[in-house]
């Protein structure tokens, strides 16, 4: 039977780890000043903005290694749910022009987060168990 539970579990990290760090490091090269309105505007004090770094690229490098992946996969979730309201707040549930909804990336990045959670990274990990 194929079965390859630990090279699933290596590829899903893999995946959400590296798409994840795009987004990342096109806010270290472009900014985050759209990240601090938002957050100014929810009432939060702008210093909070900058915990996307943590969870835009600290995240993703340690989810990648498989190192501590299931802390660093629950604070990228945290990530994505704050995302999910700062930026789609009451418009979650309205559908983007392409049918789904306009908060469709952050939610993936969000469930996929809690299945590596669940899952743990697996032998190919840095910490592996």
């Amino acid at each position: 039977m194929f079965y390859h539970a630990d090279l699933a579990k290596l590829l899903l990290r893999l995946s959400v780890g590296v798409m994840m760090l795009f987004h990342g490091i096109h806010k270290i090269i472009h900014g985050i000043d759209g990240i601090k309105t938002m957050t100014l505007s929810a009432g939060l004090p702008e210093v909070v903005a900058y915990g996307v770094y943590v969870g835009e690229v600290l995240m993703p490098l340690l989810i990648i290694l498989g190192f501590y992946a299931r802390v660093a996969s629950l604070v990228l979730a945290f990530n994505m749910f704050a995302a999910i309201y700062l930026a789609y707040g009451d418009s979650f549930f309205t559908l983007s022009k392409h049918g789904g909804p306009n908060a469709e990336l952050a939610l993936f990045y969000l469930v996929a987060s809690i299945a590596i959670f669940l899952l743990g990274s697996g032998k190919y990990g840095v910490n592996s168990r």
